[in-house]
């Protein structure tokens, strides 16, 4: 999910204007892994504060508004610094703003936190095998 909602916004950083196709490249999986680690440093540590690792099942909206605040948080923070702290990026004059800081990344850590915790919830019983078709058939 992360690597497709980097592809659709690359056009809105700078990047897309002034690397060759490699560049654009290696910055989308550089981006995209970086995504994943948030994702997974904020997964976890809502598991530690829900003391649940199991969180998406049992807690999954105070787990999601966990992980979307703390995702959000290290983002703005994040695009802040890149942007006008070191300038690893800058946005095209097509970036919407709030607050100086780029929307779209901040809208990916509203929109997809709350779905990796639906694919979750989906997917999780057939891979533990506590799915009913599963039992059927096994």
């Amino acid at each position: 999910m992360n690597l497709a909602w980097e592809i659709a916004h690359v056009r809105l950083y700078t990047i897309w204007a002034t690397a060759d196709g490699f560049g654009v490249a290696g910055a989308l999986l550089h981006c995209s892994l970086g995504d994943v680690v948030i994702a997974l440093a904020m997964f976890a540590a809502t598991g530690i504060v829900l003391r649940s690792a199991d969180w998406p099942m049992s807690h999954p909206r105070t787990g999601s508004t966990l992980v979307v605040i703390g995702a959000m948080a290290f983002t703005a923070w994040s695009e802040w610094y890149n942007v006008y702290g070191v300038g690893s990026w800058g946005y095209t004059a097509s970036m919407p703003m709030i607050f100086g800081i780029g929307l779209s990344p901040l809208l990916q850590w509203l929109i997809l936190p709350p779905l990796m915790v639906v694919a979750y919830r989906a997917v999780w019983p057939m891979l533990s095998g506590r799915h009913p078709a599963y039992r059927a058939t096994t």
